[in-house]
């Protein structure tokens, strides 16, 4: 699919049909049709489009004689085996041209949409060096957002283990670790790349354009400080409910075992009195009463044993 917008001097933003100057072309799996039509009319190489649809990509910046290419890793939301949340990082391109502003991704994501419906202030098309940095501002954020997201998603789950029995919440712990390892690794490569645009001279940068990717790296720097934490603190947590589980499991069977012990006593003396031979007591009126204190005399009494041993 692809999408043109173009920014008017007041910051409105429309949809055009064909290639203009200062436009954005934002393409989302494109065609193969798509991809020469881009390439023919900007003279751009067609790997430099197909290197962004392509899901396992190092993230780096390039720069060609006509163009800059910078793909970083953006965070989305999926579900895992047993739909729960979880989350991966997906490559998207940025190719910057001496006209155009070009957008490469897989698939739909939010942080296009962002663009797309013109939420972000002082938002230009035309202003492309703004926009790549803009673009790269948004994507720290949601790193963030998804980051806090994974610690109350795990905060929750931490609630429902102390009762559980179950694999399914360390399965979920499993996706959140799974996550982390993810975003960690992409950031850290975002990084490098933030850190090359802001020593090299790619693009053409003001004072105002150099503040906002050094606010860019910082928040950047802030995802991964905290992935590093929560990876910590979850790989504990595993550890430590895979002994929970396992713990409130022999809990229920030490309980069940009890009981097990403490019924089958009124069913021995019950035994006992129903067998087709001589026993004391068999021509007694009170037989029956006598074998039904037996039986409550006993069961009782190995209760209250197990109860003091805490078995109960």
């Amino acid at each position: 699919m692809m999408k043109m917008y173009l920014s008017d001097a007041n910051g409105k933003m429309k949809e055009i049909d064909e290639i203009k100057n200062g436009c954005w072309i934002n393409l989302v799996a494109p065609t193969e049709e798509e991809i020469r039509y881009i390439a023919n009319h900007l003279d751009i190489p067609i790997d430099s489009i197909k290197d962004a649809l392509d899901d396992e990509e190092r993230s780096r910046v390039e720069k060609e004689d006509n163009h800059v290419l910078i793909i970083v890793d953006i965070p989305i939301a999926a579900n895992d085996e047993v739909d729960g949340p979880m989350y991966e990082t997906i490559p998207i391109g940025m190719i910057i041209t001496n006209t155009c502003f070009i957008t490469v991704c897989l698939q739909e994501n939010p942080i296009f949409e962002e663009f797309s419906k013109n939420k972000i202030k002082n938002f230009y098309t035309f202003m492309k060096t703004r926009f790549a940095l803009q673009m790269l501002y948004v994507i720290s954020t949601y790193y963030l957002r998804y980051l806090k997201q994974i610690n109350r998603r795990t905060t929750e789950i931490e609630k429902e283990l102390h009762q559980s029995m179950k694999n399914k919440e360390l399965f979920s712990l499993l996706s959140m670790e799974k996550s982390l390892v993810y975003f960690m690794t992409s950031l850290k490569a975002n990084n490098i790349v933030m850190e090359r645009l802001l020593r090299l001279n790619y693009l053409r940068m003001y004072e105002d354009d150099q503040d906002l990717l050094q606010d860019v790296i910082i928040e950047n720097k802030q995802a991964i400080e905290m992935a590093e934490v929560y990876s910590s603190i979850l790989s504990g947590m595993m550890d430590a409910f895979a002994s929970v589980i396992s713990n409130n499991l022999n809990i229920v069977m030490k309980f069940l075992t009890a009981i097990t012990i403490v019924i089958s006593l009124p069913t021995m003396v019950a035994s006992f009195y129903g067998m087709n031979v001589p026993i004391p007591y068999q021509h007694s009126p009170y037989a029956f009463l006598v074998a039904m204190l037996l039986a409550a005399s006993l069961s009782a009494a190995t209760a209250y044993i197990f109860w003091k041993k805490r078995y109960f």
